[in-house]
């Protein structure tokens, strides 16, 4: 990479952002940033003062669940089978506490449908339980519309202000408004202030229950622990607390009210099945009593129960038997099935035989043994062979051993089945009548336990009734903390940041929307052109020419600087210099002339050409005649060099060509043959040879006049020439279009906007004035210092 292309990017990156223009301005301002923090901190101050707190309240309640059902309905659902369970999820619970239903209850019980405010100034206080009086709705609450009245007393009665309706009554007065029907003004706390205005507010219930349920919030911080946080937020921290209070009594009133109503249906569906229960009870016990009168039975228990057992176990041991031989012939088809395969055969555990047991485990292991090694080996192998051998004998033994069991099954089979025939023959014989009386007796034994177990129950219900406990548990009762609006720290901050933040974005966006140039870094990141002098702002008025013999001001410093400067920029044969800038009006001629004043000041002859041909003013300047010129000598070969050279009539060394009359065509003039010759003869004449040229942004004089320059300098003036005007300048520069071009900064005001002031070290300041060339001189007071930037 080359240098110009190194030098191209840090030219690209310098013209990213200006923070150093941005962060003088500010600095210059901090009047502005200070008197915005201090306004901007009163309305915060203000704000807090008018603005009412806005407080939390918060409780928690823990929610327990009902593991055994406290009513006694667990004890029910056991005994019918069934589960009849109250208890539910924590987030069940929850949305039930945020339902309207519950808050309903509270807006009637607390009557918050009707707020009371006392009327201030600047800002209305609601009055929650200590208003000096009570309304009193003598009709259905549900009828009401919302409404707000106005009151006040005056000659001890009370006035009610409806709108434009006015209605006077007196305490306990029964009166009419339109929209809530009767009512009637009843004391309260202290008296009515005759001075003061108060305010009745009255909604609907709907409207009331909505604005309540609107602020409060129920969540659940932690879901392995059951416990509910209820918070509430109002003006009023005393009517949140009680707002939750009434909120939690009436939650816990509702869980109470559900449990007792499944107690009570629960004690009605008892007492219901014991009166059925009874009437069978003694129905069944009548017809025991006159079967044993009719039949004339003894005591016949201990025979019939002999013989129900013997017939029970001979039957259950028939029937292990027989599933014994249907599992043998289940496994014996099995293997017969199997054929020449090797399958495992089911367990032998399904028969009570330990040794046909043992002959199926060996017979299986064998041939798990041979899926194993088969993985690896072939059928020819020796050891595979052997297995199959082992196999062979394993499944000969286990039929072998199926037929022995199932013989001696077979055998223990038909010997219960005659001892359950002989023991069948012996309960025939046994009297229909006794069978008759045992049924009855079974019968009676039933209803009597299940008459016993329902009396039982109803106690337990009746006793577990009166223990009901709610599953809510208030940990921590309605407590309210400081205000949560507005935080007197936040506001202030708040108001110290927009405070901050006005004048800097109006610094910022009055920056990005103007396109002029304002500090020295602005050029510097616009052109690569050097910067060959700066020449400050003028406060002479209407004088144009501001350098003279002797002259110990500012601005005589700077143009003496600049005489300096050029001793860095040109060579010792090389003496024109041509001034060019984006516009008229940037003070070319300014600097043309005080320029040619200080080199002629310092013993070097100078001449100054007025080659702004379309429009001339440099003559004018110097109050000399223009009646032969530059244009004079190039239409007229008869004119010399000498006849158009004039004293300036301010120092012997220094002279002028005025441009002479207007010509029509001023670039065709400015190539004319002659203007070499004039150069020529002017070089050997003076010293130093500056061209005032016309602007290089409008017309292409002053590139046709540059070839006659050994240094061009470029005039920009501050807070005039546009941002996008010094493109031209960069252009020209990269280019090389013009010899040697510079920038020369005029105007320049003793302020940081610029990047730096100037000053020499005089024992003095200079002006802050502005404008050039006749413009309204600035005065100095501190007013135009605070207000004037």
């Amino acid at each position: 990479m080359n240098n110009n292309s190194i030098q191209e990017d840090v030219f690209g990156e310098k013209k990213l952002v200006d923070f150093k223009l941005l962060i003088d301005k500010m600095l210059r301002n901090w009047y502005w940033f200070a008197i915005s923090i201090i306004l901007c901190l009163f309305i915060a101050y203000m704000y807090l003062r008018y603005t009412a707190p806005i407080y939390k309240t918060t409780a928690r309640v823990l929610i327990t669940s009902d593991k055994s059902g406290g009513s006694g309905e667990g004890e029910l659902a056991k005994a019918l089978g069934g589960q009849f369970s109250t208890s539910s999820s924590v987030e069940g619970e929850l949305e039930i506490l945020k339902t309207r239903h519950l808050m309903e209850q509270v807006v009637r019980q607390l009557e918050s449908y009707i707020s009371y405010y006392h009327k201030g100034q600047f800002r209305t206080i609601e009055m929650y339980k200590k208003s000096p009086f009570k309304l009193r709705l003598l009709e259905s609450v549900d009828s009401v519309s919302r409404i707000s009245l106005e009151v006040q007393l005056k000659d001890n009665r009370i006035i009610l202000k409806n709108g434009d309706v006015v209605t006077k009554a007196n305490f306990y007065q029964p009166v009419f408004i339109a929209g809530l029907g009767k009512i009637q003004i009843e004391k309260g706390i202290g008296n009515l202030d005759p001075e003061s205005t108060y305010l009745v507010k009255v909604s609907t219930i709907p409207q009331t229950i909505s604005a309540l349920t609107g602020r409060l919030q129920a969540t659940i911080f932690n879901k392995q622990v059951d416990i509910i946080t209820l918070d509430y937020i109002s003006e009023v921290p005393a009517n949140s607390e009680d707002i939750l209070n009434n909120l939690i009594e009436a939650y816990v009133a509702g869980n109470l009210q559900d449990k007792n109503r499944i107690a009570d249906s629960t004690i009605a569906f008892i007492e219901e099945r014991l009166l059925y229960v009874g009437r069978e009870l003694g129905d069944i016990e009548g017809n025991v009593q006159s079967f044993k009168q009719t039949n004339k039975l003894a005591d016949i228990t201990a025979q019939s129960s002999q013989l129900i057992t013997s017939t029970g176990v001979t039957t259950d041991e028939l029937s292990r038997v027989e599933t014994q031989l249907s599992v043998l012939a289940s496994i014996e088809r099995y293997v017969n099935n199997a054929k020449d395969s090797e399958r495992v055969v089911p367990s032998g555990v399904l028969l009570d035989d330990p040794s046909f047991s043992g002959l199926v485990e060996r017979y299986n292991s064998v041939v798990l043994e041979k899926e194993r090694s088969s993985l690896t080996q072939t059928e020819g192998n020796p050891y595979i062979q052997n297995l199959n051998s082992q196999i062979l004998s394993a499944k000969t033994d286990m039929l072998a051993g199926l037929q022995n069991l199932k013989r001696t099954l077979t055998i223990s089979k038909s010997r219960l089945q005659a001892k359950s025939s002989s023991i069948a023959g012996k309960v025939r014989e046994v009297p229909a009548v006794e069978r008759t009386y045992l049924d009855l007796a079974r019968q009676q034994q039933i209803k009597q336990e299940l008459y016993v177990f329902l009396m039982q129950k109803r106690e337990e219900t009746a006793i577990s009734k009166t223990s009901n406990i709610s599953n809510c548990k208030v940990i921590e009762p309605p407590i309210s903390s400081g205000a949560i609006s507005p935080i007197r720290s936040k506001i202030y901050g708040y108001g110290t940041i927009f405070g901050f933040l006005i004048p800097f974005l109006i610094i910022f966006v009055r920056s990005k929307l103007n396109t002029r140039l304002i500090s020295k870094d602005q050029i510097l990141n616009l052109t690569q052109a050097p910067i060959i002098g700066e020449i400050g702002n003028s406060s002479s008025g209407s004088s144009s020419l501001v350098v003279t013999q002797g002259a110990r001001t500012a601005i005589s410093e700077q143009f003496r600087a600049l005489r300096t400067n050029l001793s860095f920029f040109l060579k010792d044969s090389e003496k024109t210099i041509l001034l060019t800038s984006s516009m008229s009006g940037e003070g070319k001629s300014f600097i043309s002339i005080n320029l040619a004043a200080v080199l002629a000041i310092s013993g070097k002859k100078v001449v100054v050409m007025e080659m702004d041909l379309r429009k001339p003013n440099l003559s004018n300047k110097l109050n000399l005649q223009t009646d032969t010129g530059f244009t004079n000598y190039i239409v007229n070969e008869n004119l010399t060099t000498e006849q158009i050279i004039k004293p300036s009539g301010t120092h012997d060394n220094l002279f002028l060509i005025s441009s002479g009359n207007i010509p029509p065509n001023p670039a065709e003039i400015i190539l004319n043959k002659r203007t070499d010759i004039l150069m020529n003869d002017l070089r050997g004449k003076f010293d130093f040879i500056i061209i005032d040229a016309p602007p290089v942004g409008l017309v292409t004089d002053a590139q046709l006049l540059s070839k006659y320059a050994d240094l061009t300098l470029y005039v920009v003036r501050q807070g005039y020439t546009f941002k996008q005007q010094l493109n031209i300048a960069q252009e020209i520069y990269e280019g090389q279009k013009m010899k040697q071009i510079s920038i020369l900064v005029n105007d320049v005001k003793n302020d940081a906007s610029y990047g730096y002031g100037y000053g020499y070290g005089y024992g003095y300041g200079y002006g802050y004035g502005y404008g050039t060339y006749g413009n309204e001189v600035a005065k100095s007071s501190w007013v135009k210092r605070v207000f004037g930037k």
